[in-house]
């Protein structure tokens, strides 16, 4: 059977009260989840940095050892050239034979120059890798402690928060799927949170603009659902206000 319109502001009236009391718990909660969050994501970030520095390091290494190879086989090159040297039988063999020694000379300086450079290379990744491991540790003690804090700020609340997501998934089945997302979209435009608001003192429990004494009337009948027509909020009743006599 299909619930009334009163039973369906019932149940979205106590859906927000529950929604209300899950935002007050998060509210103490302040910008520390967000805190942290940024801290793990700013942590990831210097570990990538990190793995990409070594990575640049052992290319490095890598070429440098290359050229250490190189170097070898031109110097060995450079001892048969001198060997081969001595037994020319003219000047034109000795002359082409010199060319070759200057040749492996040049590449083994080339190499030295290479090398020389990949090395300067290195150390100044390596002060980058300092600097990034230095700040990477001060980020993961700013992370351990704000978990810590955040810790012990849920430790309070966590059985009352428990208690009221229970109460929210066993109550959300109480309201058509339709409702519950116009409810729920209401919420997300909300800066309070709130989507369902009584009228009280004439005016917009979520926006405070003034309510018709018409559609107050509407209100009060239940037969509809009435939304603000200034913030959308779904307005749920009106709050009776006190003679000023019963207010001494």
């Amino acid at each position: 059977m299909e619930n009334t319109i009163a039973q369906r502001l019932d149940a979205l009236l106590k859906l927000q009260e529950i929604d209300s009391n899950l935002d007050e718990i998060l509210k103490t909660r302040g910008d520390l989840p967000e805190e942290v969050r940024d801290l793990e994501d700013e942590i990831i970030g210097f570990e990538t940095r990190l793995g990409k520095f070594k990575s640049e390091i052992d290319g490095l290494n890598g070429e440098i050892d290359s050229l250490k190879g190189a170097q070898k086989d031109a110097e060995k090159l450079i001892t048969r050239y001198k060997d081969q040297q001595m037994n020319v039988r003219n000047n034109r063999e000795y002359d082409a034979i010199t060319k070759e020694i200057e040749l492996q000379e040049l590449d083994v300086q080339l190499a030295e120059k290479k090398i020389n450079e990949a090395r300067a290379r290195i150390r100044l990744i390596e002060e980058d890798v300092n600097r990034t491991q230095s700040t990477l540790n001060e980020r993961n003690e700013d992370l351990k402690a704000k978990k810590q804090e955040l810790s012990v700020i849920m430790g309070e609340s966590e059985e009352e928060e428990k208690q009221l997501i229970g109460e929210r998934e066993k109550h959300i089945k109480k309201i058509e799927e339709r409702l519950l997302k116009s409810y729920q979209k209401i919420r997300n435009n909300s800066i309070n949170g709130l989507a369902v608001v009584p009228v009280s003192r004439g005016a917009c429990g979520g926006c405070f603009n003034i309510v018709p004494p018409q559609r107050q009337a509407d209100i009060r009948e239940r037969k509809k659902l009435i939304v603000c027509e200034h913030c959308g909020r779904i307005l749920a009743d009106v709050e009776s206000v006190e003679p000023a006599s019963n207010r001494r």
